[in-house]
């Protein structure tokens, strides 16, 4: 292996910290502490342990924790009826709603009851909107945390060539309109792009979240690229993301492992949304 490994868990340490000192100053100086309301419903094992980990690194950063979890045969309206609850309560700075919900809730009708300002996730249509026109917005947080990544590790995006394999909403649109802010020269490509290797190979940045184990190797990498894998599956080797690591790191210059590499910084980047959203509320000026 010759690529440079990208720790994300450090990372995502570094950002915690800087968000529970800001939180702490904004308490300081006679503002309220944000407040995060996570929403969960039913009892999914794996959305627990992420709702779990999302409340207990809030109260680590002196925030609060205002947790609901509703049974997993609530009816829609009940579910719409608490959102716009929260939305309208002032001690509450952002709402994240745990995806995916129980089948026969319509989960995109329930995420437009949480207002632009407290949608810490980033994935309501006004701020992706915001997003798209340029203008200062909430940000989804695992392509917010991309982006965190390659400004720590000093990658020059103005004027690179970046490839986004993955043209979902939830990351890979949000994800090429992020790069292409910072003035990168952006391609999207999927699983259905023709010789995708061949366009892999043009990006000084390649991006991978296609949801495909394995699905980006070594002839898809240009010698000293930086490779973001934002893929995570579960299989009998343990945990494998989109891009082939052993492969890729013999060609790349540098490249994120899974685990612990894009995966922490989601977390990270919730907790910067929250304490953004609570300074703009609070009428306090945020950086």
């Amino acid at each position: 292996m010759t690529a440079r490994l990208i720790d994300g868990t450090a990372v995502a340490r570094a950002v915690r910290a800087d968000v529970g000192r800001r939180v702490a100053e904004l308490v300081a100086g006679g503002g309220t502490a944000p407040g995060l309301a996570t929403v969960l419903i039913g009892d999914d094992p794996a959305s627990e342990v992420y709702v779990r980990n999302k409340r207990r690194l809030c109260t680590e950063a002196g925030m609060a924790d205002l947790h609901r979890h509703l049974p997993g045969d609530v009816d829609q309206a009940t579910v719409a009826a608490l959102l716009d609850e929260l939305a309208a309560d002032p001690e509450v700075s952002g709402i994240l709603l745990q995806l995916p919900v129980p089948a026969h809730l319509d989960s995109e009708a329930l995420l437009s009851h949480i207002p632009a300002e407290k949608d810490v996730d980033g994935l309501s249509t006004a701020n992706a909107g915001l997003l798209a026109q340029g203008r200062p917005g909430l940000r989804p947080c695992t392509p917010a945390g991309v982006m965190a990544l390659l400004a720590d590790q000093d990658v020059a995006l103005s004027g690179a060539e970046a490839v986004v394999v993955g043209r979902s909403v939830l990351v890979g649109r949000p994800m090429a309109q992020l790069l292409l802010a910072a003035d990168a020269t952006v391609t999207i490509a999927h699983s259905r792009t023709r010789d995708l290797a061949a366009v892999c190979r043009r990006a000084d940045v390649l991006v991978v979240a296609a949801g495909i184990p394995g699905l980006v190797g070594a002839d898809a990498v240009k010698p000293g690229a930086t490779v973001i894998d934002v893929g995570i599956h579960r299989t009998e080797q343990g945990l494998r993301g989109d891009v082939d690591l052993d492969a890729v790191a013999a060609v790349a210059g540098a490249v994120t492992p899974v685990p612990g590499g894009v995966g922490p910084m989601t977390i990270a980047m919730l907790l910067a949304n929250t304490l953004t959203a609570a300074t703009v509320q609070q009428g306090r000026p945020s950086r």
